[in-house]
């Protein structure tokens, strides 16, 4: 069921979808293919973050539930050489590097309702040639599924008339519980290694070990014992089989999200940045570690670094990503 739930700047209709199934209960915006609630049964506590109107979405939001890409995470200076051929991209991260795709992208544009049922419903977004600076006509199609046992099933794909980069991302900051920060969520991580970051957080190149640091999850450890985090777990050198990654877990309410993704990586966030004054969902205001996002992606300014998964996507090929979140409560 879809509904007219606000109105971009130029008077376009931005629509809510509700989907329902598996114990799940999802409202989806037109507006950057935004997953905009999730309410699990039996569990009062929204379980991401988000606004009960479409307004601040337009001013407030650090990607909040957003389809990023096409190029999610950062990308060194805007810079892109493809074929010979350079491109100097929209540089919308401290005026220097690319975020997410630049300031206008495709979590921040308008989608087309393709399918929708009960259950799940398929978005469709074209970005033209040049879009961002990128090259290539890019159509991007998310289809979002409710599944039995508290699955939320996301599947991207993508084609391209010219040789572009394309890897998407899911941008949910999660929280399992009713508390105002994630202080009572434990984090495991199936990752060896992570991406070390400069001060601008652009990856240094190098592929550190875990052991000995704040950010071995190998086995499940509290979040706070890394802050602050915003950085890729290097989960593979390829896109691989649909697997399980990771497992997030509050102990103030007994919910658990386990994660599973095709993707090389998985980028977490602790949302240390977050200084929102408007009510968020449960309608106070949403602070310095509110939220956690989890990412599955391409590693960060993989075409800055031949060791890295790479994301470029050329004309017969089709950009695949299977992610799943899947919620349970009391179990373990």
């Amino acid at each position: 069921m879809s509904e007219i739930w606000g109105h971009m700047p130029d008077g376009r209709a931005v629509h809510r979808i509700t989907i329902q199934g598996g114990g799940l209960t999802a409202h989806l915006l037109t507006y950057g293919a935004v997953l905009q609630d999730l309410r699990l049964a039996g569990h009062d506590a929204p379980l991401v973050l988000g606004f009960p109107e479409f307004a601040p979405y337009l001013t407030h939001s650090p990607y909040f539930g957003a389809t990023a890409g096409r190029f999610a995470n950062r990308i060194r200076d805007g810079h892109l050489e493809l074929d010979g051929q350079s491109y100097q991209l929209d540089r919308n991260f401290i005026g220097k590097h690319t975020l997410h795709g630049g300031a206008d992208s495709m979590g921040k544009r308008l989608w087309e309702i393709v399918a929708e049922a009960e259950d799940s419903a398929t978005l469709q977004i074209t970005l033209p040639d040049g879009h961002m600076g990128f090259p290539g006509n890019l159509t991007a199609r998310v289809s979002f599924a409710l599944l039995e046992r508290g699955v939320l099933d996301i599947r991207m794909r993508a084609e391209t008339d010219q040789t572009t980069l394309c890897s998407l991302a899911h941008h949910s900051y999660f929280k399992l519980d009713g508390a105002e920060t994630i202080s009572e969520h434990s984090l495991e991580i199936a990752a060896q290694t992570y991406l070390p970051v400069d001060a601008e957080l652009i990856p240094t190149g190098a592929q550190a070990p875990v052991a000995g640091t704040g950010f071995d999850f190998r086995q499940s450890a509290p979040m706070q014992q890394a802050h602050p985090v915003d950085h890729n777990f290097c989960l593979s050198v390829a896109r691989e089989a649909l697997r399980p990654v990771a497992t997030l877990k509050s102990a103030a309410s007994g919910v658990t999200m386990r994660c599973l993704t095709t993707e090389p990586g998985l980028q977490v966030y602790d949302g240390e940045n977050i200084n929102i004054a408007l009510p968020g969902l449960d309608g106070r205001p949403m602070g310095a570690y509110a939220g956690i996002a989890m990412e599955p992606q391409v590693w960060p300014d993989a075409h800055h670094h031949d060791d890295f998964p790479q994301a470029v996507l050329r004309p017969g090929e089709t950009y695949q990503q299977h992610t799943q979140f899947v919620f349970s409560k009391g179990q373990t």
